[in-house]
């Protein structure tokens, strides 16, 4: 009797509207270890990381960088003012390690309020939201596709909505991936299978093709348990603004995973719930880090503009190392969870 009681009780909350339930937060400390000891000593070594700061979704405090670098700071880079952390080693340095801890609480999102009717706005507020990206065109067949799939759809909202569910239910997410993915929209819509990052190159194309201004964001999953290692729980999720209202919060990439993750189909009704949850919210369990694709840092690289800085970058004399091999670059991040 009292497990059915249980499963009436799961059954109705995923029945109520999204918008009534109460606000969740997540809290607790990451520490991000990297050693660059290993590398060439003969050359000099530079290490930049994508560094938190506080929005008005999350709270970062209790920062704390140490280390034996020879220089750091605290940077931006110049299009996007993505804040990141810098290190740099001398040559022959004989060990090069940095810690680097912060505190965050962040709030679960929800913004689905949305007024029946657009603002008046003016598209070159927001050319960069506009824009395509190395990666993202937002012509040929990407522009065909938008407008097939916005056809009769009339404003911005109305717009993203149905971009949003075509991404929901054409791409899918592809565990084989390597990390977030690259995001590669035309090789995509070939082959739609990918990532967090794949999924949402895409809709955020589609989006800027449709005149839809977009983005993506780039950060980290907080763990669930009291201690977790994360290094590898990088996470893409993605916006859209809504002109007279907000950016407003989408996850497609997060409705694959849960229908992958728990062998759902489109038509489930655990899927319609992910679907709802997802468009105009996000989880309280991620770190936002950095936005923008074809990012130049400060102080630039030696290698070519970055796709994405979910993930931290380092250079041993003019050659990239490998972000997407933790072992190899030699880094681990940790969460511990507030009790």
């Amino acid at each position: 009797m009292k497990q059915i009681w249980i499963f009436l009780i799961v059954i109705s909350c995923l029945l109520l509207p999204i918008s009534s339930l109460a606000i969740q937060q997540s809290s607790g400390t990451i520490t991000m270890e990297f050693d660059l000891s290993a590398h060439d000593r003969t050359e000099e070594a530079q290490l930049w990381i994508p560094y938190p700061l506080s929005d008005r979704d999350q709270l970062i405090t209790k920062i704390s960088v140490n280390g034996d670098y020879s220089e750091s700071a605290v940077y931006s880079d110049q299009t996007y003012s993505t804040p990141m952390l810098y290190a740099r080693w001398n040559k022959n340095s004989k060990s090069r390690k940095l810690i680097l801890s912060f505190h965050v609480t962040r709030q679960e999102v929800s913004r689905r309020d949305f007024p029946k009717t657009d603002a008046i706005w003016n598209p070159a507020d927001y050319a960069q939201y506009l824009a395509p990206t190395r990666l993202g065109p937002i012509d040929g067949a990407v522009k065909e596709l938008a407008d097939l799939i916005t056809a009769e759809k009339k404003g911005v909202l109305a717009k993203a909505k149905a971009i949003y569910n075509w991404t929901c239910e054409n791409m899918f997410r592809d565990p084989k991936t390597v990390g977030c993915g690259p995001g590669d929209v035309c090789l995509l819509l070939t082959n739609p299978g990918g990532k967090c990052t794949d999924i949402h190159s895409v809709f955020v194309a589609l989006c800027r093709a449709a005149g839809v201004p977009a983005r993506e964001v780039f950060g980290i999953r907080q763990g669930k348990k009291k201690e977790q290692d994360i290094t590898t729980w990088q996470h893409c999720w993605a916006e859209f603004y809504l002109p007279g209202y907000d950016w407003v919060p989408v996850d497609p990439a997060d409705v694959r995973k849960m229908m992958l993750k728990e062998n759902l189909q489109l038509g489930d009704a655990k899927t319609r719930y992910y679907r709802d949850y997802f468009w105009g919210g996000w989880d309280q369990y991620r770190v936002k880090f950095a936005m923008g694709r074809d990012l130049l840092l400060n102080p630039s690289q030696h290698g070519s503009p970055l796709n994405t800085f979910g993930y931290p970058y380092a250079e041993i004399g003019e050659k990239a190392l490998d972000w997407l091999n933790p072992k190899t670059f030699k880094y681990n991040f940790s969460f511990q969870k507030d009790s």
